[in-house]
C-alpha cells in the first residue's frame, strides 16, 4: 500500500514539474517576443528651424477717444425757438446750433435800456450842475453809481440773450440731434455732442516691466482689422505719470491723423508699438510645442540606436525656453539651434526616443500675420 501510495505522488509530483517547465517556456518565449517588438512609427510633420530677428514690439488692445469732445447743453432754461443744425453735421466753432426764445429778455432788454438813457441824462445833468457847484458831491456820486448800474444791467441783459444761443465751442462732427423745435430745456439738459476727431487719439495699456522703454516719439501702428487699408500710423505723444493699480499697466497716448474720419471715438483697434532695436531668436509654428507645467519642450527628429544598435529614424525630446508670439508663430529663446528638426504637429502622441515616419504633405501654419477665413 505505501510502495503504491508513493508511486502515485511520485508520478503526480513528475507530471507538476513537467508542465511548470512548459508554462515556463510559454512564458519565456512570449517575454523574448515582447522584448523583440518595436511599435510602428508615428507619423508626423517637421519644419527646421530657423533664425529670424523680430523687431522688439509690444501690441495691445487700445482705445480711440477724440481729441476734443464734449455734450453741448443749455447754459439757461428756455424753450427752443430754432434749431441750426442737422444730426452729423460737421461744424465750425462758434457756429450756433440751437436757440433758445429770448422775448422775455429782450422786452427786459428795452426797459433797461430807457433806465440806462434816463441815468445818462441825469448824470450829464450833475456834471454841468456841480461844475457851478449847485450840487454836492455825494449827489453827484450817486448819479455816477446809477448810470454805471442801469449800465452794467443793459450788460446783463445782453448776456443772457447771448448765452440763449448755444454755439458749438470748436469745429467738429455733431453726434445725434437730442432736441426738438418748441421743446423746453433746463439748464444743462443735452442738446448735441460734438467730437473733433481729426486728428485723434488712441489710448492703450503698455505693462510697468516695459513702461521705461516706450519714450515720446516712438511710432506706433494702428489697425481696425487684417487689412492694409484699414492700418494708420501715429506717434506716442504723452505718457500718464501714474501706473494703474488695478492692472500695473501705464496709459499711454498716440496722436494720428485721421483723414475721411475712419476711426470713431470709443472703437477698439490693434496697437503695435515699435520700441527699437530686436533680438535674434529660433522660430517655430505654435502647434511644435508640447507646453507642461514643469517646462515646455520640442521633439527633435534625429537618428537613433535601439538596444540591439539598430538606427532607426526617431525623437528626442528637448526642454525649450519660450518667448512671444507672433500670428502662428512663437520665439524659441534658448535650447534649439538652427537647423534643428522639429515636430510640428502630432507632438501629443510621441515620447522620447520614439520612432517616426516624417509626412509634410499637409503642414501646420507658420504664418507671421494670419488673416483666418472667419475672421
Amino acid at each position: 500500500m505505501a510502495k503504491r501510495m508513493f508511486l502515485m505522488l511520485t508520478v503526480t509530483a513528475a507530471c507538476i514539474a513537467a508542465l511548470g517547465f512548459v508554462k515556463f517556456r510559454q512564458i519565456k518565449t512570449m517575454m523574448a517576443v515582447y522584448a523583440a517588438f518595436q511599435p510602428p512609427p508615428e507619423a508626423v510633420t517637421t519644419i527646421v528651424a530657423v533664425e529670424d530677428k523680430w523687431p522688439d514690439t509690444l501690441t495691445a488692445i487700445g482705445t480711440v477717444a477724440a481729441a476734443r469732445g464734449v455734450t453741448v447743453s443749455a447754459d439757461l432754461p428756455g424753450i427752443v425757438e430754432r434749431i441750426g443744425f442737422e444730426s452729423g453735421q460737421a461744424v465750425h466753432a462758434g457756429d450756433v446750433l440751437a436757440e433758445i426764445d429770448t422775448r422775455q429778455e429782450r422786452a427786459q432788454l428795452t426797459s433797461a435800456e430807457a433806465q440806462r438813457d434816463l441815468a445818462r441824462a441825469n448824470f450829464t445833468r450833475m456834471e454841468g450842475l456841480l461844475a457851478q457847484r449847485v450840487i454836492s458831491k455825494a449827489e453827484y456820486d450817486q448819479s455816477t453809481a446809477d448810470q454805471r448800474q442801469a449800465d452794467a444791467r443793459v450788460g446783463e441783459i445782453l448776456a443772457a440773450i447771448d448765452r440763449k444761443a448755444i454755439r458749438a465751442p470748436f469745429a467738429g462732427v455733431l453726434g445725434i440731434r437730442q432736441v426738438n423745435l418748441g421743446q423746453y430745456l433746463s439748464a444743462g439738459n443735452p442738446v448735441v455732442n460734438v467730437q473733433s476727431i481729426d486728428p485723434i487719439y488712441v489710448n492703450f495699456g503698455v505693462p510697468q516691466q516695459a513702461s521705461g522703454k516706450v519714450v515720446v516719439g516712438h511710432s506706433v501702428r494702428i489697425s481696425i482689422d487684417e487689412g492694409k487699408r484699414s492700418q494708420f500710423s501715429g506717434r506716442v505723444s504723452a505718457i500718464d505719470s501714474v501706473v494703474d493699480s488695478g492692472t500695473r499697466n501705464v496709459q499711454v497716448q498716440t496722436t494720428l491723423a485721421n483723414p475721411g474720419g475712419k476711426l470713431r471715438p470709443g472703437m477698439f483697434v490693434q496697437t503695435e508699438l515699435t520700441l527699437g532695436g530686436g533680438q535674434s531668436i529660433v522660430t517655430l509654428p505654435a502647434s511644435a510645442v508640447s507646453y507642461a507645467p514643469y517646462g515646455d519642450s520640442v521633439f527633435v527628429v534625429a537618428d537613433l540606436k535601439d538596444p540591439k544598435g539598430k538606427t532607426y529614424r526617431g525623437v528626442r525630446q528637448q526642454i525649450v525656453k519660450l518667448g512671444a508670439a507672433r500670428g502662428d508663430q512663437v520665439a524659441v529663446v534658448s535650447g534649439l539651434k538652427p537647423g534643428d528638426e522639429v515636430v510640428s504637429s502630432g507632438v501629443f502622441k510621441l515620447r522620447n526616443g520614439a520612432a517616426v515616419l516624417v509626412n509634410n504633405t499637409v503642414k501646420p501654419g507658420n504664418n507671421p500675420k494670419p488673416r483666418p477665413e472667419n475672421s
